[in-house]
């Protein structure tokens, strides 16, 4: 299953194997044992690079295997011919032209240092060795030949077989348990956008669900849980939203723990102490979608200044041991909720994912391009992330969203830019120079959705495509059409009448309005003579007892009564005719 995996080019985030050019090779090498991992690890780097295609070649039996000289058959026959590692330069220094192993090291090191009067003595040396030992000198200068470009920092066989077993060991978690190793991957890069958007992609190739961060149910760092039909599921970790630190979220997971999800954005307030969680961590949590569950994102980041205050108002009635009239009823009546009147604010969704792109580097709510890549695109159009060192010097169209762009001058002044194009496959950096950019300047801002044509290069082990042409990327929607159901014709009914099977009922609502003073005994007693009262008319009306505090009003649903003219009267004697309201409901 492992070399399985390997043989795929499925990579990424695979120890030493997850660049595009190692992704191409290891895919057209397709391993099948261990040895082949660590020299296709030491020949990709440091090299030598030109080689890789006559091993993966050799091993295929696509072309014979080679040996400069039959004596160095038993030297290179692991390798294919090729030479690879430290070790093998030393023996065929040592076998060719009779140095010691000691002389050979000094002569691996000599080269290393690349000084020409340096590599020219050695030449000579070598040479003239070879010679002795009855070997031509053509083929010690081609020996030498081969040996000159990498002798001096070519990987020795124990670093190579060191790399090649975590290469294997991460590539044998990707292929076994693949959601819980782009977990660990995620968690090793929090606080690096990129990593984390390619891979989030990768979770897109491979089926594996990425829910979005949520008060409720995200943790700490990147978690896996058990999803629909027991598929794993990667819960987005709070801290990796940027601006949210461990300390700001701590006791907001410690105490949903204990005291289970949170309900309202009050509920939160009232429970947590929120004391490190600051206006712009709030506006972060908001704007990343964490809060989504408690309320709108527009509302709540409308009304973060108000959320800010009753957080520390419930904090400082913790601190001072503020206590209020519920207290009367212990553990059984629990204080009433607190409730924020907040002003209602929409949001776009082209906001949300700008804010989703800007604190979490990635899109989880959808993708901008998603609407796009259900239409019909170009044919030929390549998908961003699958351009690799492959298709280097080809010229291929790509479609997708502007994600970035900076603005670069040449020595000469004229001005050109750098471009992120993104599509739900991956992302490339898209190069415009000056001759295409003066012409398509107003087209290149983030957002935008283009067709780019261009060739591909490889640079710093990285490709990149150099426009040569570029438009909006506008493609046919075709629009569906809107399907109208009436509804149901109503019939009238005689005035005064009634439908059929309906009852009608009126119930009472009593609402005994009361304000806390400082002094508690009196207040208390107060509540007390109200109960009384209240058991001693038993019916079914409602009653809300309201207790008014200096910045707050508390809402308390108490257990039914039966109103009449009489508990109206005792109710008054007790908080005034002010305190008493019947409202009449159903």
């Amino acid at each position: 299953k492992t070399f399985n995996l390997l043989s795929s080019g499925e990579t990424a985030g695979i120890f030493q194997l997850e660049g595009a050019g190692m992704r191409r090779y290891i895919k057209e090498l397709k391993p099948t044992t261990f040895s082949e991992i660590a020299a296709m690890v030491a020949l990709y780097r440091p090299g030598p690079m030109e080689h890789i295609p006559t091993f993966i070649k050799a091993k295929h039996g696509l072309e014979p295997i080679r040996y400069p000289h039959p004596t160095l058959a038993s030297i290179l026959e692991e390798t294919y011919g090729v030479i690879v590692y430290q070790e093998q330069v030393l023996f065929i220094v040592q076998a060719l032209a009779g140095y010691s192993l000691g002389q050979a090291d000094i002569f691996r090191k000599a080269m290393g240092k690349k000084i020409p009067e340096v590599m020219q003595k050695e030449r000579r040396n070598f040479v003239s060795g070879a010679r002795q030992r009855g070997f031509s000198a053509k083929l010690a200068e081609e020996v030498f030949a081969l040996i000159e470009p990498f002798a001096g920092y070519a990987f020795n066989k124990a670093h190579a077989f060191s790399y090649a077993l975590i290469a294997y060991q991460t590539a044998y978690l990707k292929a076994n348990y693949p959601a819980e190793y782009v977990t660990a991957f995620l968690i090793a890069n929090t606080g690096q956008p990129e990593k984390v958007a390619s891979a989030v992609a990768e979770c897109r190739r491979l089926g594996i669900t990425v829910l979005p961060p949520d008060i409720n149910r995200s943790q700490a760092t990147f978690s896996i849980e058990q999803g629909e039909n027991h598929s794993p599921v990667i819960c987005f970790g709070l801290t990796a939203i940027k601006n949210v630190g461990l300390g700001a979220i701590e006791s907001i997971i410690t105490e949903r723990n204990q005291g289970g999800d949170f309900q309202s954005i009050e509920e939160l307030c009232r429970r947590c102490d929120l004391r490190g969680l600051n206006k712009r961590v709030m506006e972060s949590l908001i704007k990343a979608g964490a809060l989504d569950s408690l309320g709108e994102r527009g509302t709540l980041l409308h009304n973060v200044s108000s959320i800010l205050s009753l957080a520390q108002r419930e904090q400082r009635s913790r601190e001072t041991g503020q206590s209020t009239m519920f207290d009367l009823w212990g553990e059984t009546m629990p204080l009433p909720m607190p409730r924020l009147d907040l002003e209602e604010a929409g949001v776009t969704i082209k906001e949300k994912l700008a804010w989703e792109r800007e604190l979490m580097g990635v899109y989880l709510s959808e993708h901008p391009f998603s609407s796009f890549a259900t239409k019909k695109v170009p044919e030929n159009t390549t998908l961003c992330g699958q351009i690799d060192t492959e298709l280097v010097g080809q010229t291929v169209v790509v479609a997708g969203m502007v994600t970035s762009v900076s603005q670069l001058f040449t020595r000469d002044r004229r001005p050109f830019a750098s471009v992120v194009l993104e599509d739900l496959d991956g992302q490339i950096e898209v190069m415009v120079w000056s001759k295409v950019y003066e012409t398509t300047r107003e087209l290149w801002q983030e957002g935008n959705m283009l067709l780019v044509e261009g060739k591909v290069r490889s640079r710093d082990d990285r490709v990149q495509l150099n426009c040569d042409s570029v438009r909006l990327y506008q493609p046919a929607v075709v629009q569906d059409e809107e399907v109208v159901i009436p509804e149901p014709a109503a019939v009238p009914l005689p005035v005064g009448a009634t439908p059929a099977g309906t009852i009608l009922t009126k119930s009472r609502r009593l609402v005994i309005s009361i304000t806390q003073t400082s002094d508690e005994a009196s207040d208390i007693a107060r509540l007390h003579k109200l109960i009384d009262v209240l058991k001693g008319f038993p019916g079914q009306d409602e009653v809300t007892l309201c207790i008014k505090t200096d910045d707050r009003v508390d809402n308390l649903k108490l257990p039914g009564t039966g109103y009449c003219p009489a508990l109206h009267q005792r109710l008054v004697e007790l908080v005034g005719e002010d305190g008493v309201r019947v409202e009449t409901t159903g």
